[in-house]
């Protein structure tokens, strides 16, 4: 009989310490949500210790996620210990994940200590976690740079102190396919208590061989992998789940194995992680990418013409990738056709998200002659996924620019009490002019670190997608986004968006420090 492959799902915790992604608390929920919907088996939530905002997101998503394991992340210290379990105590499934560094590079120079303290460490941190749940994981971090004996050892004690899962992290990407296979051969005839123990691989990406490790790793004995969705995390990125789930399912013949995705979710929760990330989707990424399912050749296209077979040994139906005719709305495009689509799209709006969303498809559609799915996967986003604007709110922009002007900008602000609030200010640019007249209005002086802008669909009529990263003056990172027909509008709404993003994030983290 094929054995099972538990995924587990990283994306909140590794895919958010990709460079410049940061989850609000509500982006956050709804991942985890679809992640559950996609049938993932255990979610890292986050790493609680790590900022209060943080803790209170997975103590959330502990609540409200039911059926994935939710798992925090916590060093091998009892105060990261005792709050990640503070964060996950109410979910139905909880898990601690232990890690500490293993090589000897990093125990000399990041922790400053030797073999035998790590291992005494290591063992009494999981015998910590333990008093707390019997279901600890733990990590022997950078474990494929360190002695194999010197893992060898700290994975049996640490199994005998009460880890059920040993994961073993490619930290930094350095293993090549058939040593990684003989290190997990020589794990088993090692470690003579291995099978109390579920055994994991965790990839990174950062010679491209992360998902060839990672079936590797399955083929020699793990029946967990550590994933994320479109492959985000550090640096290079993360071993992707949608490659690893359909390598198993498309090649059934070679691994003999299958894991409970419903991997009709994957292309929607794909698209949910590429908006909340920040992130695009690299065009010729697999599975996911544009062009995944895409023929430029005139033989590829005379093949797929005749059976689709010939040319893709996958359905894109199969992943969830909108198959056939679009259904184009127009103006005259009624609420309820309106509604039932966003069903079919795979939307389960309230009355009051529906309400505003169906406000701007009509505001939309007096300036689109055709409003389609991508379009409308764009106002979702900005009216409903976006975090809620209880702060600032732009009421009017106008611009004067051209080659031989000063760009200036008027904006016209309500303030969070009401207010309205005019200034305007002259820049470089007409975005620029306009970011000067927001900082001015607001008090606010953030330094913008990204600007990128990218067309929702085809067409001189198309609406322009404005994405942007600020940081604050502790570093932190808050993205906008903001989709309009007019690209200044689109900037101006994305610029507010982010500013909203680090107030409500700054007031969160202030309130959870006043009232632990």
């Amino acid at each position: 009989m094929p054995e099972k492959i538990y995924i587990f799902d990283t994306t909140l915790r590794d895919g958010e310490q990709s460079a410049g992604v940061a989850f609000t608390p509500g982006e956050k929920l709804e991942i985890a949500r679809q992640l559950e919907k996609l049938g993932v088996d255990i979610i890292e939530a986050g790493f609680p210790c790590s900022t209060p905002g943080d803790l209170e997101a997975v103590r959330t998503i502990a609540r409200e996620v039911r059926t994935p394991t939710i798992c925090a992340l916590a060093r091998a210290v009892p105060a990261d210990i005792d709050t990640a379990w503070e964060a996950v105590k109410e979910a139905s499934e909880p898990r601690i994940h232990v890690f500490i560094n293993s090589s000897d590079i990093q125990m000399a120079h990041q922790l400053r200590k030797d073999r035998e303290q790590v291992l005494i460490q290591a063992e009494e941190m999981v015998k910590h976690a333990a008093r707390y749940t019997s279901n600890v994981e733990f990590s022997p971090m950078d474990a494929t740079r360190a002695d194999p004996h010197f893992i060898f050892e700290i994975v049996r004690r640490c199994i005998d102190a009460g880890a059920t899962t040993i994961n073993i992290p490619d930290s930094v990407g350095y293993a090549i396919p058939e040593e990684l296979g003989a290190f997990f051969r020589a794990l088993f005839e090692n470690v003579p208590n291995i099978h109390k123990a579920r055994v994991s691989f965790h990839g990174q990406n950062d010679l491209g061989l992360c998902t060839a490790n990672t079936l590797t790793a399955i083929q020699n004995g793990a029946r967990q992998v550590e994933v994320t969705i479109n492959g985000i995390g550090e640096r290079a990125g993360n071993t992707s789940l949608e490659e690893v789930v359909m390598a198993i399912k498309t090649r059934s013949d070679f691994l003999p194995f299958y894991t409970d995705i419903n991997t009709r979710e994957i292309y929607r929760t794909s698209k949910l992680v590429e908006r909340y990330s920040g992130m695009p989707v690299q065009w010729n990424k697999a599975i996911v990418g544009k062009n995944a399912f895409r023929h430029g050749s005139g033989i590829h296209q005379d093949g797929i013409l005749k059976l689709r077979e010939t040319w893709e040994i996958m359905d894109p139906a199969e992943i969830g990738i909108p198959q056939g005719t679009q259904l184009v709305l127009g103006k005259l495009s009624g609420r309820h056709a309106f509604k039932e689509h966003m069903v079919e799209l795979g939307y389960e709006l309230t009355d009051e998200e529906l309400n505003r969303v169906f406000a701007a498809f009509k505001e939309l559609a007096d300036k689109k002659i055709e409003v389609d799915d991508r379009d409308l996967e764009a106002l979702v986003n900005e009216n409903v996924r976006a975090m809620d604007t209880a702060g600032w709110r732009l009421d009017l922009v106008q611009v004067s620019a051209g080659d031989h002007a000063t760009p200036t900008a008027t904006l016209r602000l309500v303030d969070p009490d009401g207010n309205i609030r005019v200034d305007a200010a002259v820049g470089t640019g007409p975005v620029d002019a306009v970011y000067r007249a927001m900082n001015r209005i607001t008090g606010l002086a953030p330094r913008l670190t990204e600007f990128s802008v990218k067309s929702v669909t085809e067409g001189i009529d198309a609406q322009g997608e404005v994405t942007i990263r600020i940081e604050d003056d502790k570093g932190r990172t808050y993205t906008g986004r903001a989709a309009d027909t007019d690209i200044i509008v689109a900037s101006a709404r994305a610029y507010m968006n982010a500013l909203n993003r680090m107030l409500a994030v700054q007031a969160r983290n202030a309130e959870v420090r006043a009232n632990p």
